[in-house]
């Protein structure tokens, strides 16, 4: 009696082998957001030859360049003209203020390097980013280059406009006056926040390197009446009082311990009645569908020397350690959930 596996169809070994060249179809969306292929089109259509001369490229590989873009879903085509889609022309045109390019710049700039390491990331547990060496703070080295800064902090942008738009639709703010991001940055959040929500007063709170950025997104949305920046380090300090603490996109970047001290810090800064939101692109408690959330906690591994994503009911559970009631979690935008716990 045999006991080999049974043959294994075209179509599967087809999904097999494109998920191992997805890398390809990635590369070309981040070396396009490099080249500013997209920002390039919106200034208006061009046709092939017109396009490769725009943006400085040889003819050799242009052609199947834009073309792979519009297989992709990525570019239109009529009659050899090329123009956005209107996903791409909307996201991806640098000039926008709904941007999201700056998460697939870094991507391209650095994740993309790291990624590559993955095989010894998980030989040897430290990241590989050569940012803060194996047991230091990369956020210290990233935050003392300003260039590096910048980066960071549109990548941050980029990867959150989306959950800033639906938590400032689905959380009841009505019910609040005042909120504080923790680990702000550029303050997409709260600009998104208090646009939508007129009554609310923000702080946000970050590394004081972040405040010009802040500062900007703060004149551009007309908030300066509203919204104000508190520099200081969570790592040391207490955080800002407010009757909603919001930390998204941050625990994932610390330990278990730092995870526990930043909520039992978000409790203290509450007062009672008020309530801490947590957001994050978070593992499914069954840690079988999510796989976005489970690559993020790989590239967590990459990252940062202690980091690590986890589920909606770890974050439940460490609540309500923390001294929170009534704490619950839900999806949120994507593979984000939100958890929510009250004091």
């Amino acid at each position: 009696m045999s006991h080999e596996p049974p043959p294994v169809s075209g179509s599967a070994q087809d999904r097999i082998v494109q998920l191992g060249l997805g890398f390809w179809s990635s590369k070309v969306l981040l070396t396009a957001v490099e080249l500013g292929v997209y920002s390039e089109l919106a200034k208006g259509p061009a046709d092939a030859a017109t396009l490769a001369e725009r943006l400085g490229l040889h003819p050799r590989g242009a052609l199947d360049f834009f073309d792979s873009q519009v297989a992709l879903g990525l570019l239109e085509r009529t009659d050899g003209v090329y123009r956005n889609t209107p996903d791409t022309g909307a996201f991806l045109d640098r000039a926008k203020d709904t941007y999201i390019g700056g998460l697939l710049e870094m991507a391209q700039e650095q994740w993309y390097r790291s990624w590559g390491n993955l095989t010894q990331a998980l030989r040897t547990g430290e990241p590989q980013n050569n940012l803060g060496g194996a047991d230091g703070d990369p956020f210290a080295a990233l935050y003392a280059d300003p260039e590096l800064t910048s980066r960071f902090q549109k990548a941050m942008t980029g990867g959150s406009l989306a959950a800033s738009q639906a938590l400032a639709a689905k959380f009841p703010w009505a019910k609040y006056d005042s909120v504080a991001d923790i680990g702000c940055s550029e303050g997409i959040l709260l600009s998104t926040v208090l646009t939508a929500h007129p009554h609310l007063a923000g702080t946000g709170f970050d590394l004081p390197a972040v405040a010009p950025t802040f500062e900007e997104t703060v004149r551009r949305a007309g908030l300066t009446e509203r919204l104000r920046f508190s520099p200081g380090s969570f790592l040391t300090g207490g955080l800002p009082t407010a009757e909603v603490v919001v930390i998204g996109r941050v625990l994932h970047d610390w330990d278990l311990d730092t995870k526990r001290m930043l909520l039992a810090k978000a409790y203290d800064a509450l007062p009672t009645g008020g309530a801490v939101v947590v957001y994050e692109s978070m593992i499914d408690d069954e840690r079988r569908t999510n796989a976005f959330g489970l690559l993020t906690s790989l590239h967590m591994l990459l990252e940062s020397p202690g980091g690590f994503d986890y589920t909606g009911a770890d974050c439940v559970g460490w609540m309500a350690d923390a001294g929170f009631k009534d704490c619950s979690a839900e999806p949120l935008d994507g593979p984000v959930s939100l958890v929510v716990g009250h004091k």
